[in-house]
C-alpha cells in the first residue's frame, strides 16, 4: 500500500472574530507562539504537533461558521489533572463535568473559547 508522502502533522484552528483563541492558548500551554503574524497566523510547538491558529480569508469564513460543535477534539496529557481543571477554570473556560474514569486513566472535557472541545487526561 502506498500512503501519502508527508514530512509533518500539524492541527490548524480558525480564530474568532474575538482574537480569543490565541490569548488563550498561550495562557493554557504556558508558552508563547513559536511564530506569530499578529492578526493572522499563530503556531505552538507542543511535544509530537504543531497547533496553528488561523484567522480565514472574509471568503472562505462561511466555512469555519457551524451551528453546533465539530467532531475534533484536542487531547492533551497532563501529569495533574486537577491541577489543569483549576487552570482551565482560571482562563474562564471551566468543564462544564466531573472528570471520569476510562481505560486509560481519568479525563476531562472542556471547551475553549471557540467552542473547541479540549480533551485533558491524566494516565
Amino acid at each position: 500500500m502506498t500512503g501519502l508522502k508527508y514530512r509533518a502533522a500539524f492541527l490548524a484552528l480558525a480564530e474568532r472574530e474575538d482574537q480569543s483563541l490565541v490569548p488563550f492558548y498561550q495562557e493554557l500551554l504556558g508558552q508563547a507562539p513559536a511564530q506569530l503574524i499578529p492578526g493572522k497566523y499563530a503556531e505552538f510547538e507542543l511535544p509530537g504537533l504543531r497547533l496553528g491558529i488561523f484567522k480565514p480569508k472574509t471568503t472562505h469564513q462561511p466555512e469555519f461558521i457551524h451551528p453546533s460543535s465539530g467532531s475534533m477534539s484536542l487531547c492533551l496529557e497532563v501529569d495533574d489533572l486537577e491541577a489543569a481543571i483549576a487552570h482551565l477554570t482560571a482562563l474562564g473556560c471551566p468543564p462544564p463535568g466531573e472528570p471520569i474514569a476510562t481505560s486509560h486513566g481519568r479525563e476531562i472535557y472542556a471547551y475553549d473559547p471557540a467552542g473547541n472541545r479540549l480533551i485533558l487526561h491524566q494516565a
